[in-house]
């Protein structure tokens, strides 16, 4: 079976590429190998939904690069579909008066990346969310909103099928020798350029392709616990101001598409790759592998990750967890009812030889071939702008030199 193009895996990051290679390429085949019974089955139909405004990202990065744009864009094909979009907007809180310097480094990658934001007051944060506490001040991000993330993945693969992109489910990535790749079932398919965006297992392909094997991805579980109070109501999203010397946001609080109030998530390290509940998708070698590298971490304390690890293992317990997240708020919810929902694994990239996290978006070229083997948050909000970026500096110029 042969195709012009074929995408590995059908996560947000291969839907969108598809979707740019179709408008550039009206004419060609294009083909997406899917492991899954379906798209979005992991990170990409597991996320928080949060459309991100950039205030994080420093100036010089990709996620900066695409954030704003990336935002716009998606908003504009879930108006296109009928996909609803909760205006939530975001807070993002100080605790402490220690924090204070850091919301205000905030303040200032925002403006320059081009983020609309306001730093408001104490009294302002009560007007736009009474149950929110800051110290002093506050950063508040109008253009941070909510969808539904499975929808989108879904209306997108309907659009690619109507377009004639066709999908191979329940096939997974066995091999590759020169164009050629075999599949588990043993099926070969032959393609002109292949694009791995497998996600969880992008370096694994790309290790096959003899490319990035200085580069392995470790797994982060991510849980939020959803809930159920009639006299907590929130209107906005409430974030804490990010410990800058941890990779990940902290627990904050997140109203979904259809308002539900979710707390989360954790960033627990996980033993193996979908490790999302019990024993369930279990590989032994892969195991051996991520616990060993997370020991030699630990030991080191790289990227502060014996900290960060003590710190999340306390998240188990789910006191320590929602005592975390009321912070945040002025009283807790009175008579509550609480749901842990679906986990989600984050496919954080380390370099072996620094053993520090790649902490930016990661796309490398190979003959013939492009691989996308860091794609962490905010890579939901950026897809579209990052498709088309991936397009026109790896596509369009590999295709010029054949």
């Amino acid at each position: 079976m042969h195709s012009d193009f074929l995408i590995i895996g059908a996560g947000i990051v291969g839907l969108t590429i598809a979707h740019e290679l179709r408008k550039k390429y009206p004419s060609s085949q294009i083909a997406i190998l899917e492991k899954e019974s379906d798209v979005a089955y992991h990170s990409s139909g597991r996320n928080s939904g949060v459309l991100h405004s950039g205030v994080y990202y420093s100036q010089d990065s990709l996620k900066a690069k695409f954030v704003v744009q990336g935002n716009k864009l998606m908003r504009a094909f879930c108006q296109d579909k009928g996909i609803s979009i909760n205006e939530t907007k975001k807070l993002i809180l100080c605790s402490h008066e220690s924090e204070l310097p850091e919301l205000f480094k905030l303040v200032e990658k925002s403006k320059l990346n081009g983020v609309e934001h306001e730093l408001i007051t104490s009294k302002e944060v009560a007007a736009i969310e009474p149950l929110a506490k800051t110290v002093e001040h506050a950063l508040f991000s109008p253009t941070t909103a909510n969808i539904d993330p499975l929808k989108v993945c879904l209306a997108l693969k309907e659009d690619l099928i109507s377009k004639g992109i066709t999908f191979y489910f329940e096939t997974a990535f066995l091999s590759a020798k020169e164009n050629v790749i075999i599949t588990k079932d043993g099926r070969q398919f032959t393609s002109s350029m292949v694009i791995n965006c497998a996600g969880l297992y992008a370096d694994k392909i790309a290790h096959n392709y003899g490319i990035g094997k200085h580069l392995y991805i470790i797994p982060f579980k991510g849980i939020y616990l959803k809930i159920k109070d009639d006299d907590f109501k929130l209107r906005t999203n409430l974030y804490p101001v990010p410990n800058p010397a941890w990779p990940f946001l902290g627990v904050h609080f997140t109203v979904d598409a259809y308002n539900n109030v979710k707390i989360g998530p954790t960033a627990i390290p996980a033993f193996w790759r979908e490790n999302y509940s019990g024993f369930k998708q279990f590989k032994l070698d892969e195991a051996i592998r991520i616990l060993g590298l997370e020991a030699k971490l630990f030991l080191k304390n790289s990227f502060n990750f014996r900290d960060l690890a003590i710190e999340e293992m306390k998240k188990f317990n789910r006191s320590f967890f929602l005592n975390e997240a009321f912070k945040l708020v002025n009283k807790k919810p009175t008579n509550p009812k609480y749901e842990w929902l679906r986990p989600g694994i984050r496919a954080q990239l380390i370099d072996l030889r620094t053993n520090e996290l790649v902490n930016d978006f990661l796309v490398e070229r190979g003959p013939n071939s492009i691989h996308v083997l860091n794609a962490v948050s905010p890579a939901f909000t950026c897809g579209f702008a990052f498709a088309e970026w991936i397009v026109e500096q790896f596509v369009e110029s590999s295709l010029k030199k054949l």
